[in-house]
């Protein structure tokens, strides 16, 4: 049976491509994306106050690996078989080397309504894959020069409202414990999923307005954001089999490697890439990845997780 929170989402596309007048606030929608942050923060930080800290050095070392060869397979796709231009190609390949935290958001609840268990390390991962594709994207295009603002690229790359939000929730969540958190469990915990669902109803209208974009760039995009996202989580499940993460641990980890950025990269290649196309890839990820991922993807990735981890 499919997931009530896709549903939502599901309706908001419908509404979309149908042109209905639906249109959420958008401070609410702003408010949900904070919401859903510092929630999957908090969990995660109260997991890491559970579990010593060391292990965890070799399996940063391996997700930021991961993270930017899928950049650097991406640009080649696109620079070889799609024929794009050095700036669109680097731009879309630091999208889909980085990852979403809504697809992140879904895999969480798709693993909790089964009551299928995953590390709590997971959270930091997904601030962690953020940040290689970004820099790795701007080199790709730019080469090492005087020209790069380095300072305000970091600055938007290390101190955007993901990463802060994500990274000052663990923190929360890891000086509090499961003792601290208990005040607020029913804000953060219980009702993750009605938020979880009211954003996917947003992001349902939002990719019924890649529809136009998705009919003029033509098959290659449509191609590549549904075959990168495969590629993607087989780097992925190899990863998480070499850090030896549990099935839902490897679910989650193809979830995000098979995921691409729609709110950090743009931002940052806004600032790094000006003459890129932001719409090419967002057309791509928006339009094609998030829905492919949530509808279809996440329970692949499972199926494929308890497959080769034997579970």
């Amino acid at each position: 049976m499919i997931d009530v929170v896709v549903l939502f989402f599901l309706f908001g596309l419908a509404a979309g491509l149908v042109r209905s007048e639906l249109k959420l606030p958008g401070a609410l929608y702003e408010s949900l994306s904070v919401f859903l942050l510092l929630a999957i923060g908090l969990k995660g930080g109260q997991g890491l106050a559970e579990q010593p800290l060391g292990p965890l050095a070799p399996q940063l070392l391996a997700v930021i690996a991961l993270g930017v060869l899928q950049t650097l397979i991406a640009f080649g796709a696109l620079r070889m078989l799609g024929g794009l231009a050095r700036a669109d190609a680097g731009a879309m390949a630091a999208h889909y080397g980085s990852v979403s935290v809504a697809t992140f958001a879904v895999g969480v609840n798709w693993l909790m309504t089964r009551e299928i268990g995953f590390e709590s390390q997971m959270a930091i991962f997904l601030a962690v894959m953020e940040i290689p594709a970004i820099m790795v994207g701007i080199v790709l295009v730019r080469g090492i020069g005087r020209d790069t603002d380095w300072r305000l690229l970091a600055h938007e790359t290390f101190l955007g409202k993901g990463v802060t939000l994500l990274l000052g929730g663990m923190a929360i969540g890891w000086a509090a414990g499961a003792e601290g958190l208990a005040s607020i469990k029913g804000l953060f915990f219980d009702l993750f999923k009605g938020a979880l669902a009211l954003f996917l109803l947003e992001m349902g209208l939002i990719v019924a307005r890649q529809a136009g974009e998705l009919r003029r760039r033509g098959v290659f995009i449509v191609a590549f954001g549904l075959v990168m996202p495969l590629v993607s989580a087989l780097l992925g499940l190899g990863c998480g089999l070499l850090i030896g993460l549990s099935p839902g641990g490897l679910t989650l980890l193809m979830t995000l490697a098979a995921s691409a950025s729609y709110i950090a990269v743009p931002a940052a290649m806004r600032l790094a890439v000006p003459e890129a196309n932001p719409a090419l890839s967002l057309a791509a990820v928006l339009g094609v990845t998030f829905p492919f991922n949530i509808v279809a993807g996440i329970p692949l990735y499972n199926w494929a997780a308890n497959r080769l981890a034997g579970a």
